[in-house]
């Protein structure tokens, strides 16, 4: 009678375990309100002003493109300060943020994120005047990135 577990159930054990370990964990929608939260200082978040161009359906989650612009003449009067991106899913759920002012020209951000599942992407952008406004754009990935640990 063995005094522990058998070679067999220790292997079967260990692995689960280091299948368990290697899965990172990915944020929530909480959690990526909490990011918009501290973005904004707890401000008033007003929907519009912000267009969040990303196709509703990505392959590749690996490089899927994304465009953000904001409507802003981009004068010293009226300018966007900062454009930031957030995801509900990813292991982090901060993406960028940008920093702008009237010099800038145009208030448009262009880039690839990473995407780890299907999910809701929001931009947020903060005026000159204290204001903050968003788009939100939802898609759905048919092959995760994000899920390697890399």
């Amino acid at each position: 009678m063995p005094l522990g577990p058998t070679r067999r159930e220790a292997l079967l054990a260990g692995g689960a375990a280091s299948l368990v370990l290697t899965v990172p964990a990915l944020a929530t929608p909480e959690e990526m309100a909490g990011a918009v939260r501290h973005f904004t200082g707890g401000a008033e978040v007003k929907p519009g002003r912000v267009k969040l161009d990303l196709p509703p359906l990505v392959e590749n989650g690996n490089a899927a493109p994304l465009t953000v612009a904001v409507e802003s003449p981009m004068i010293e009067a009226d300018h966007v300060r900062r454009i930031a991106v957030f995801n509900e899913k990813n292991p982090q759920p901060n993406v960028i943020t940008a920093h702008l002012g009237p010099r800038s020209g145009r208030a448009t951000l262009a880039t690839r994120i990473r995407l780890a599942n299907s999910q809701r992407i929001t931009a947020v952008a903060e005026m000159n005047d204290g204001s903050f406004w968003s788009g939100t754009a939802d898609v759905i990935v048919t092959l995760a990135a994000c899920i390697e640990g890399s």
